[in-house]
């Protein structure tokens, strides 16, 4: 059983495994041993040994931020996101399941966004590692995104596929929401587990210079 401080911590975000697919056209990870336990052994006294494994991915998998370098060539890249545009940000869970492909401002009214991660639960989750996963998903809106900005949101996430329709070319909730700095945090799951206020959110990538996208552990902390 789970003590009590453990039990504060909602996991968010999707395990990345070998061969699994985030985005359809994108390869999957490929997981496996720079040096192996047994390999190791010959390095090291009797009985000690150690694993060093290695990956190869796209940016773009499992539950992944977005800066604004993935969008914009002069936005800040991985690197040079603050730490409280990240983490310990207080969070809002907004409901949407059963409300369509399409969130629009509505979904937003008598929600406080400002300087708060406003995270959608879609439900789309429960598809995940499914073909209906990749089409058909929901998103949001060019007036959802609009609203977000104007009320100052710190950081949005989605649990769908995308946070934009990708059945269409344009991206503008991602063109709004980080041509203002405003971090994305798509692939997320679980957000049933989070009640609708009262939580700390985080999702920190790994540092790199030069990327726009990283896999985050991304997870909401439980207010005593």
């Amino acid at each position: 059983m789970p003590d009590q401080n453990t039990a504060r911590f909602v996991d968010v975000s999707h395990a990345v495994e070998h061969g699994m697919i985030t985005y359809r056209g994108l390869p999957a990870p490929v997981i496996s041993d720079h040096l192996s336990r047994a390999a190791s052994r010959a390095h090291y006294s009797p009985g000690t040994e150690f694993q060093i494994g290695k990956i190869e991915m796209v940016a773009n998998t499992g539950t992944y931020l977005d800066s604004p370098f993935h969008r914009y060539e002069d936005g800040d890249d991985l690197s040079q996101l603050s730490l409280p545009s990240l983490a310990d940000l207080e969070g809002v869970v907004v409901r949407a399941a059963g409300c369509g492909r399409a969130q629009d401002a509505s979904l937003f009214s008598n929600v406080e966004v400002a300087g708060r991660a406003v995270l959608i639960h879609t439900n789309w989750a429960a598809h995940w590692g499914a073909e209906q996963y990749f089409d058909n998903h929901p998103f949001l809106t060019r007036d959802a995104a609009q609203l977000l900005m104007d009320g100052g949101a710190a950081l949005v996430g989605i649990d769908s596929y995308n946070i934009d329709d990708t059945a269409a070319a344009s991206r503008p909730a991602h063109s709004i929401l980080l041509r203002a700095g405003i971090a994305v945090v798509e692939h997320l799951c679980n957000l049933d587990a989070l009640p609708d206020r009262g939580f700390k959110f985080f999702a920190v990538p790994v540092k790199v210079k030069g990327m726009g996208t990283f896999p985050v552990r991304a997870f909401g902390l439980l207010k005593q």
